[in-house]
């Protein structure tokens, strides 16, 4: 079992930045993994933010692409989210996610809250 904790979030005006962190208790068993941040605001689906692979590929959503970087280390079992830009429409609670095999963790989440 890996367990996943969140740090990072809070309330920052339009325009700001966070950094948003994510440990895992372990390493996961797989070489290959892909750790990932989710966000789900009120009253809708949870959706992908960005992922990135043990091999350092990553994927952005649309609405975030120029303004988020995933960047994880490998010897730290840490994902990190840093958020630049941001959006009142960024208002979320963020979750971690890490997918190894068949396997699927996710963290308890931490609120992003963007003012106007």
């Amino acid at each position: 079992q890996v367990q996943l904790v969140e740090s990072g979030g809070g309330l920052v005006q339009a325009g700001g930045s966070l950094r948003l962190s994510c440990a895992a208790s372990r390493r996961s068993i797989f070489s290959f993994d892909t750790m990932g941040w989710y966000r789900q605001a009120p009253g809708k689906q949870r959706e992908l933010v960005a992922q990135i692979s043990s091999g350092g590929n990553t994927d952005y959503a649309d609405s975030v692409k120029g303004r988020f970087t995933i960047s994880r280390d490998n010897a730290k079992n840490t994902v990190y989210l840093q958020m630049s830009s941001l959006k009142p429409e960024d208002t979320a609670v963020y979750y971690c996610n890490l997918k190894a095999g068949v396997y699927d963790y996710w963290g308890q989440g931490t609120q992003v809250t963007v003012s106007s």
